[in-house]
């Protein structure tokens, strides 16, 4: 009963309505300057799972969750996680060195307008916007999770974000086979048994 609890609890945090987007949904492509002038694009990480942390430098709550999100990139990207960050308070051009000099933190994090966030989220204009929000896209480009900085999901954010990471991680990519391939050793010797 205990397994079911918990794979039911996991399976709650993947379908939890969003407080604006409709989840799930294909993610958008998105551009992220860095402060160095280069860009980089959600797609380039196709096949991983990717959290993107839209985020203020000067935000108390975003600082303690890039905490969380570093360090669950040094333990689960080997295993195909990926973490973005984009800030979008204002001077945050200027602010973002800083803030990844501070904390840390070896994922990239660039800058993005709020008009531009607020399209992402599918955050109505009318409602306030608290951050962080993160968006967890999975290895085929669907979002599958989307939390604001209201939501209960941040109370205990660190062992949220592994449950449904980890679920995410156990997934394939577009294109992988659901099951193992048989070795081409055995595939060889069935070969030659049905020749016999």
């Amino acid at each position: 009963m205990r397994r079911w609890l918990s794979f039911g609890a996991i399976l709650a945090l993947l379908v939890l309505p969003a407080v604006a987007g409709e989840v799930p949904r294909k993610a958008p492509e998105l551009a992220v300057p860095l402060p160095d002038g280069r860009q980089i694009l959600l797609s380039q990480f196709r096949g991983q799972v990717v959290l993107i942390e839209f985020l203020h430098t000067t935000c108390v709550h975003c600082q303690h969750s890039s905490v969380i999100l570093e360090r669950l990139l040094k333990e689960l990207g080997p295993r195909g996680f990926q973490v973005i960050g984009v800030a979008f308070n204002d001077n945050a051009l200027m602010l973002v060195p800083d803030f990844v000099n501070q904390f840390g933190l070896t994922f990239p994090v660039g800058v993005g307008g709020r008009d531009e966030v607020l399209s992402y989220l599918q955050h109505p204009l009318v409602k306030p916007l608290y951050v962080p929000q993160m968006v967890i896209v999975d290895r085929q480009g669907i979002i599958r999770a989307q939390h604001g900085g209201e939501d209960d999901f941040f109370t205990n954010l660190e062992p949220n974000l592994r449950a449904v990471i980890e679920v995410l991680l156990k997934e394939p990519a577009a294109g992988q086979a659901t099951r193992p391939r048989p070795r081409a050793a055995k595939t060889a010797a069935a070969s030659r048994q049905a020749a016999q």
